[in-house]
């Protein structure tokens, strides 16, 4: 509600959408959010590529702990990335860069699958500045008219490319980017 309409002139503007008051969200804690889900999301697919799920789907539950074993040994040595418990919002900005994306290609046999890879975390690069700024159409006028097709790339890659994870559902932070 960023024009701080009261909940009778919400209600007017959508038309009955809803009968209860809407929440009122803070875009910074909502894009901290989309980070964190999106860096989580992008965690698991590093793992599941360093695993070659698309090839064996049914790895057992030991082979996916070595997978993400050796995902944060390496992103400890190549970026100084310490393991965590659970995303927080400094390590999911860490994690989504360029420099991750290279260091866990390196762990990535396929050339087929580093290249797709490197142009899902390149799209993303691009979009994030987007739905993080406050103002896209000032602060960032050539990211927003790229947006429209940088957005329908990364769904076209999500699920062709990355299909065993994304067959048919995508997680509602990918969703919302």
């Amino acid at each position: 509600n960023r024009h701080h309409e009261s909940v009778d002139e919400l209600r007017d503007r959508v038309k009955g959408v809803s009968a209860k008051p809407f929440i009122e969200t803070l875009p910074c804690i909502d894009a901290l959010h989309c980070d964190i889900g999106n860096a989580a999301e992008f965690y698991k697919i590093f793992q599941l590529e360093i695993g070659e799920v698309f090839k064996n789907p049914k790895a057992s539950k030991e082979e996916r702990k070595r997978w993400q074993s050796t995902l944060d040994k390496h992103l400890r040595k190549k970026m100084n990335l310490k393991p965590i418990m659970r995303m927080n919002g400094n390590f999911a900005r860490k994690l989504m860069s360029q420099e991750t994306i290279e260091a866990v290609c390196e762990l990535v046999h396929s050339e087929e699958r580093r290249t797709a890879l490197r142009e899902l975390m390149e799209l993303y690069l691009k979009m994030k500045p987007v739905w993080r700024s406050s103002c896209p159409s000032k602060e960032c006028p050539e990211l927003l008219c790229q947006y429209s097709y940088n957005s329908q790339r990364f769904a076209e890659l999500l699920s062709t490319k990355f299909k065993y994870r994304y067959e048919g559902k995508i997680t509602n932070y990918f969703h919302k980017t």
